[in-house]
């Protein structure tokens, strides 16, 4: 088979280090559960290189925007401000405790939540903002912090994109907010299959945290000693990783920098290649306002139309190569849209229709990079 006739997938995950010797270890250290070495070796690599107050491994970053919802708190009629173009698994967690979403529409500029819509939102109902760095590009954190701490509506920064991505050239995104929640699923930068990180940057915070990512007990405290016994002390849940993912996780994070770096080399290499295509007016590359960065979590382009997005979808899958659409307005679904109060998001309608995301993992080569440009180019070409 030719290399231009190879399919290139959207996403493909990757061992790049000691995954496997980790995961042996781990099953014959005789410890499968939650909060074994390798899990202890994960939060402390998070904790030392950000100055995280605590950080909690979890099953999913699902997993870990639940837990936050339920140390804040949340109740049924309470309002949590969110961006509709986003996966469900950003307003889910609120939606189980009877909570209301109102939705905010992204920036004309790029995916991420139009923090200038944010306070015509508010009322004496909110008692959370979520931001979502869409593709690990980090939101107006001055102007959403500046809200929060005036308010006193706590901030929650779902990272899931965000690992390794900065906001003002050094803050690494989700240590801003009161929380940051992190994803670990296959598609994203650093992987473990599932699994999700939360942040928590608010000591008041801590004890609850624990307790209730403990289903409810107070069994941390106990393992550290503190207690002669553990006892049932808040509600709780199911919330943690077990030791065969931490292994294959912390793997990943020793080969962090390598990883990175390859991404970024096709970042910039896309964003070079199609950089004439938006001279030339045919599309929109990445905006990357100059507070932010890329992480290389997503390379995207935006068309300017569904039709067109569609054609250009199918002329690369029709060239073997793998690109895909993202999320649908989540105040037109199915389930939310008799719940939305009317207003509408043209933006967030705007990237449901226009935006494509291109293939992006470790390990593709950047000669694949090129033809999936190539591809891209004779498209435009072709639809003059």
């Amino acid at each position: 088979m030719s290399e231009s006739s190879q399919f290139i997938p959207f996403n493909k995950p990757f061992l790049i280090g000691k995954e496997l010797e980790y995961i042996t270890l781990a099953v014959k250290s005789g410890h499968l559960a939650a909060n074994g070495f390798f899990t202890g070796k994960c939060n402390s690599f998070f904790q030392e290189k950000y100055s995280v107050s605590k950080t909690i491994l979890t099953n999913s970053c699902t997993s870990a925007l639940e837990l936050a919802s339920i140390v804040l708190d949340i109740k049924p009629g309470d309002e949590i401000i969110a961006p509709s173009y986003t996966f469900v698994s950003t307003v889910n967690p609120f939606v189980l405790r009877g909570a209301k979403i109102v939705f905010a529409d992204s920036s004309s500029e790029h995916p991420n939540i139009d923090a200038n819509c944010i306070e015509a939102l508010i009322t004496s109902k909110t008692k959370a903002i979520v931001c979502v760095h869409y593709a690990g590009i980090a939101c107006d954190m001055e102007k959403l912090m500046e809200i929060s701490k005036r308010t006193g509506i706590p901030l929650i920064e779902d990272a899931a994109h965000a690992i390794e991505s900065k906001w003002n050239g050094s803050v690494q995104l989700g240590t801003i907010g009161k929380f940051g929640a992190f994803s670990f699923h296959d598609s994203k930068n650093i992987i473990a299959g599932e699994g999700g990180l939360l942040f928590i940057n608010d000591k008041s915070f801590v004890e609850r945290a624990e307790w209730i990512s403990e289903k409810g007990t107070n069994r941390a405290a106990f393992f550290r000693g503190e207690l002669n016994k553990y006892e049932w002390v808040s509600v709780g849940s199911s919330f943690l990783s077990s030791e065969l993912s931490a292994a294959f996780l912390y793997a990943q994070l020793e080969k962090c920098d390598e990883i990175q770096q390859n991404r970024l080399n096709n970042w910039n290499l896309y964003h070079t290649q199609l950089n004439q295509l938006e001279a030339d007016g045919f599309i929109k590359r990445p905006y990357i306002p100059s507070y932010a960065m890329s992480n290389g979590h997503i390379y995207y382009l935006v068309c300017k139309s569904l039709e067109e997005r569609e054609k250009l979808r199918l002329f690369l899958k029709s060239n073997a190569i793998n690109a895909v659409f993202h999320y649908q307005s989540l105040h037109k679904s199915p389930f939310y849209q008799p719940l939305h109060d009317g207003r509408d998001l043209p933006n967030a309608d705007r990237y449901t229709d226009c935006l494509l995301r291109l293939p992006m993992y470790y390990g593709l080569q950047s000669q694949q990079v090129l033809r999936i440009c190539t591809a891209i180019k004779e498209f435009f070409k072709l639809s003059k």
